[in-house]
């Protein structure tokens, strides 16, 4: 598919204007204003000139999806794009094979629901996507761009002019389907492609299944209409097989006609009945597959420092009766097993549930990803010596701390915390394991996270119950603080990993490695004057707590979807913006500027500005000044007498006054007295 999409897309380039885009999106909204609580619905209106055409969430042979890619601000979340239904297109070409494509012409509005949290404030809400799509005719081209609107959270619903447009395309979507729809495979599973004979019960006719994307396997676009009992339609399609095993169900369009000749999908998930010829024979290699995959995740750089503290405690057992040694090894397997086996239940929920399920889900939610970074950094800093995780769980780490702890709740935990740390790696045969997990029953899904348990216990478990294995390992000694620090690097490197991933922009990501700063001087005070200390340790625990909270409060309230709408500056769009009558803002920054990241976080990008740049009718501007620039650097000399940031203008309502220029280090006041005179 992909290499057959690149020869089309590199011909276009050779025949296509492609500075004129022949699909012409626009962001429409069902409402001006809406309650907080309430979802209001956004539509992507792609407008396409005669005979071009893009594609379903499906493209099929040589089709790409249209996708959005949203800003929005804090409280406001849109969901998946909710896609009506496209016609089916054959392209033959003379000694080639025939391609089949899903594709909408003239016009589509591809619908997204947009949800507004109930503790959202009321005021204006400007909503952005930048819309990606492959735009085809003779030939194709991919396209990019943004489109925006907004609505205003108010204490009533008023719907938009484009409201009756919207419904009339939340109309066309194809409903789910309450008809019984199965299918049985239509040959041997060896082979790299097979039939599947589907029956779906309907009065229409004229039937054609359109597949969704990405289950496992690829169902061709031909179809064959096989003769079926009355009431009853049977097609026959090719199915591909992908990288796991063959599914055992699947989901997509069903298609007909009915007696007025009206075209009707519903949304159908067909069940393969019966056992696939090899299943009983293939699944005890997949709980191999799956155990040396679990095996492989205890040399993977998220799991490896938990490693070291086992085998650190492994020295220490050493010397104890072997008998406390294996029952601590078989409580440490099974707190890796019951993790994975909560794991399991939870995949299979989220199938039963109509979700997605797949490793390492919860990673998905920032929310998770930030916690699992201070853990990662608190175990790194206890790892460096900063202080030691303290016995009483009921303090800061506390998983941790648990999973530290000597004897049989330690280890136990120590499973636990184990499980946890594997979920943002992944390791060569994993995914062949949970993709054949996630196409089997529940019993089967339960027995493969189990055999993955299995393989990341099983050295653990082998070490405590073979004395050999014990006293072959390294007397205790200097060495071990060594190596402990050392295991620190590779724990702190997955947690910058996760810091980077879980922040949307330099800001977020400056605000976030404050937050861990401030935690690992609270950590450092906490192990120095309370862990080690003498004298007034009560003192130093009360301060270094309130250095956590206070660096804790600090990252929350300075966390900030970015509501100023900057646009890119230059000395023509400061004229323009004058001449039309507004108050310009002007930020000179720089990507590798400190200063600048504190003064946007604390006095530029808050609240109070925001509102008074509204209030006003500014216009922000930005220069980013990460790189020579040499107009830039005039400017920066004209204002400030040296080509360095960080600079700030505000340039008044009235284009006869010049700027004013701000201090170097700003306050909030400083802004808002500014953005004061600019109207005066």
């Amino acid at each position: 598919m992909v290499p057959i999409f690149c020869l089309l897309a590199l011909s276009g380039f050779a025949q296509v204007e492609v500075d004129k885009p022949a699909t012409h999106p626009r962001l429409l909204l069902s409402a001006i204003s809406a309650k907080p609580g309430e979802t209001i619905w956004a539509g992507l209106q792609m407008t396409m000139d005669p005979g071009w055409h893009t594609y379903w969430r499906n493209g099929g042979d040589a089709g790409i999806p249209t996708s959005a890619l949203w800003t929005l601000p804090a409280g406001v979340t849109a969901g998946d794009i909710l896609w009506p239904p496209p016609a089916k297109s054959a392209t033959i070409a003379e000694g080639a094979p025939t391609l089949y494509t899903y594709e909408y012409h003239d016009q589509v509005v591809l619908l997204v629901p947009i949800k507004v949290a109930p503790d959202v404030k009321p005021g204006p809400v400007k909503m952005t996507a930048k819309v990606s799509w492959l735009e085809c005719k003779e030939s194709c081209v991919p396209r990019q761009t943004s489109v925006s609107a907004e609505f205003t959270v108010a204490a009533e619903d008023k719907p938009s002019t484009n409201a009756a447009l919207l419904e009339k395309w939340h109309a066309l979507l194809p409903e789910n389907s309450t008809n019984t729809a199965t299918a049985q495979w239509d040959g041997p599973a060896g082979d790299p492609s097979r039939s599947i004979i589907i029956d779906y019960k309907s009065p229409n006719k004229a039937a054609d299944f359109y597949p969704y994307e990405q289950q496992g396997a690829e169902i061709q676009g031909a179809t064959e209409s096989l003769t079926g009992e009355p009431g009853h339609l049977r097609l026959r399609k090719l199915v591909k097989k992908g990288d796991g095993p063959w599914p055992d169900k699947f989901t997509g369009l069903f298609v007909s006609t009915n007696a007025a000749q009206n075209r009707l999908a519903l949304v159908a998930t067909i069940p393969v009945q019966g056992s696939i010829p090899g299943h009983s024979a293939a699944l005890p290699l997949e709980l191999l597959i799956a155990f040396l995959a679990g095996l492989i995740l205890n040399v993977m750089p998220c799991v490896l420092p938990v490693i070291a503290l086992k085998v650190l405690g492994f020295v220490n057992q050493s010397k104890e009766a072997p008998e406390r040694v294996k029952r601590l090894g078989l409580i440490y397997g099974a707190g890796v097993l019951v993790s994975f086996a909560v794991l399991a239940v939870a995949a299979i929920a989220a199938q039963k549930a109509g979700g997605d399920a797949g490793w390492g889900n919860a990673l998905r939610h920032p929310q998770f990803r930030i916690v699992l970074t201070v853990l990662m950094t608190l175990i790194a800093l206890n790892l460096f010596g900063l202080f030691e995780i303290a016995l009483n769980p009921g303090v800061a780490g506390s998983a941790a701390g648990l999973a530290a702890r000597q004897g049989y709740g330690g280890a136990f935990f120590n499973g636990m915390l184990a499980t946890l740390l594997a979920t943002p790696c992944t390791a060569p045969f994993l995914a062949g394991a949970l993709a054949f997990a996630f196409s089997q029953p529940a019993a089967v899904t339960v027995a493969v996270f189990l055999a993955i348990g299995l393989g990341l216990a099983f050295p653990f478990v082998v070490v405590c119950w073979n004395p050999r294995l014990l006293k072959a390992l390294p007397k205790p000694g200097a060495w071990m603080e060594k190596f402990k620090i050392a295991m620190g690097f590779p724990m702190l490197g997955t947690a910058l990993w996760l810091a980077y991933s879980s922040t949307k922009n330099q800001t977020d990501m400056l605000l976030l490695e404050f937050f861990l700063a401030t935690l690992a001087l609270a950590a450092w005070i906490w192990g120095q004057f309370v862990q080690r200390g003498i004298r007034r340790r009560g003192l130093a625990a009360m301060f270094s707590l309130l250095v956590a909270i206070a660096g804790f409060f600090a990252y929350r309230l300075s966390s900030f979807a970015g509501g100023i709408e900057w646009k890119t500056w230059s000395p023509e769009a400061v004229e323009q913006a004058r001449k039309e009558g507004h108050p310009v803002l002007v930020d000179f920054t720089a990507k590798t500027c400190l200063t600048c990241k504190l003064n946007k976080v604390f006095s530029i990008e808050i609240e109070q500005t925001r509102a008074k740049l509204r209030e006003i009718g500014a216009v922000s501007l930005v220069a980013d000044f990460t790189d020579e620039d040499p107009v830039m650097a005039g400017e920066l000399k004209k204002w400030q007498g040296t080509a360095s940031v960080p600079l700030v203008l505000i340039y008044p309502k009235d284009p006869s006054r010049g700027p004013e220029v701000l201090p170097t280090l700003l306050t909030p006041a400083i802004v808002l007295k500014a953005l004061d005179h600019a109207v005066e």
